[in-house]
């Protein structure tokens, strides 16, 4: 993949700003299978961003002396269950979360699923946001993250997602899918 990986500068355009106190370095992954199907994940919560269900990009926080493309390979196998093959980066995201006064940066990679098992969610990803999997394809993606805008942080999450499941999807017809 020679393509320049996407940068993206976003603000919290929901919550009124008044200051961030810490930075989460994220590794994402867009995950696509061998027939072109994608797999994200289903969130219900109801926490401190109110009542909502979104999808999102498998991911989660990289820790200290671990490399974006190792946490990405480690998110992965706990929340999806899936042993990858990363194809390629896709970008950068630079977003906050004003309610929680944090700011994210989210490096996303494509991945190609090369096979399931099962899944290592902790309890408070079971419990506190009912994590499960979808398995949609480019379309349905796109629709479902359109359909979850109903609320503050499924726009939060789409504003973010989309443009790099955009990015994701032309990387994938150079590839030949």
């Amino acid at each position: 993949m020679t393509e320049e990986p996407l940068s993206l500068e976003l603000e919290d355009a929901e919550l009124p700003f008044e200051y961030i106190d810490h930075d989460r370095p994220i590794a994402r992954a867009i995950v696509i299978d061998a027939h072109a199907y994608f797999y994200f994940l289903r969130v219900q919560r109801t926490d401190v961003f109110g009542n909502a269900v979104t999808i999102e990009t498998s991911g989660g926080g990289i820790e200290p002396g671990e490399t974006p493309t190792e946490a990405v390979m480690c998110e992965v196998r706990e929340e999806l269950g899936a042993e990858i093959e990363i194809l390629g980066e896709i970008g950068l995201v630079s977003d906050c979360y004003n309610r929680i006064h944090r700011h994210n940066i989210n490096h996303y990679y494509l991945c190609q699923a090369l096979s399931f098992g099962e899944t290592n969610l902790t309890e408070l990803e079971r419990t506190r946001f009912n994590l499960s999997t979808l398995k949609l394809t480019y379309a349905q993606a796109v629709a479902e993250y359109r359909r979850c805008e109903d609320s503050k942080l499924g726009r939060l999450i789409a504003a973010r997602e989309l443009p790099m499941l955009e990015r994701a999807w032309g990387m994938l017809g150079k590839l030949g899918y």
